[in-house]
């Protein structure tokens, strides 16, 4: 019973950051969801391509059960997973994500938490696995992006939240007053603990 609640507990989670990271994708113009938004390069709509990516391979080639979808070998890693090129669309990588939701549904449904896995590209001793530490793990990646989409989606137009309904803007002179509380608790602590010139 307790195997059943853990099981439907996390795969919630993970339906709850699937839908989190994809909306941080709404209402953004073509350029906005593609375009670089930090020094490496990370975008919105490369994190929805690399989380899609990154499981259709732990809930597929890990339990025997492959993606249907073509997928870079994963020795292959280049980078590409976090980008859009200009030749793939939007709704081509949401469908891709949308899929593989349906794919991975499948194997969570279908397996017990216990059921082994093996990831090839986990170093010894730990390539051997089981359900649950990969739902965990593969959670852990998706809550981490959606976490990076959330900031990246705040630096465009100040929306930000786990939902639509959440990310409402935020008052201009509200947050530029809470940014310049913030500095100045920043600024008073470095005073106080810089270094003495002798």
């Amino acid at each position: 019973m307790i195997d059943e609640f853990a099981k439907d507990n996390l795969h919630g989670r993970l339906r709850r950051d699937r839908e989190a990271l994809l909306w941080k994708l709404d209402g953004l113009s073509e350029y906005d969801t593609r375009r670089p938004l930090t020094a490496t390069g990370t975008n919105l709509l490369g994190l929805v391509k690399h989380v899609a990516t990154v499981e259709a391979r732990y809930f597929g080639e890990v339990f025997d059960r492959p993606s249907p979808e073509p997928l870079p070998r994963w020795q292959d890693s280049d980078g590409s997973d976090l980008w859009a090129a200009e030749d793939e669309t939007r709704d081509q990588i949401i469908g891709f994500y949308r899929r593989t939701w349906e794919h991975s549904d499948a194997t969570i449904n279908a397996l017990p938490l216990d059921a082994p896995g093996h990831v090839p590209w986990w170093s010894e001793p730990r390539p051997n696995t089981n359900l649950f530490a990969i739902l965990v793990h593969v959670l852990g990646e998706s809550n981490r992006h959606a976490g990076h989409a959330d900031i990246l989606r705040e630096g465009l137009d100040g929306r930000a939240g786990m939902r639509p309904e959440h990310g409402t803007r935020i008052d201009e002179e509200a947050r530029a007053a809470h940014c310049a509380k913030i500095e100045q608790a920043a600024r008073t602590i470095a005073k106080s603990t810089a270094p003495v010139k002798a």
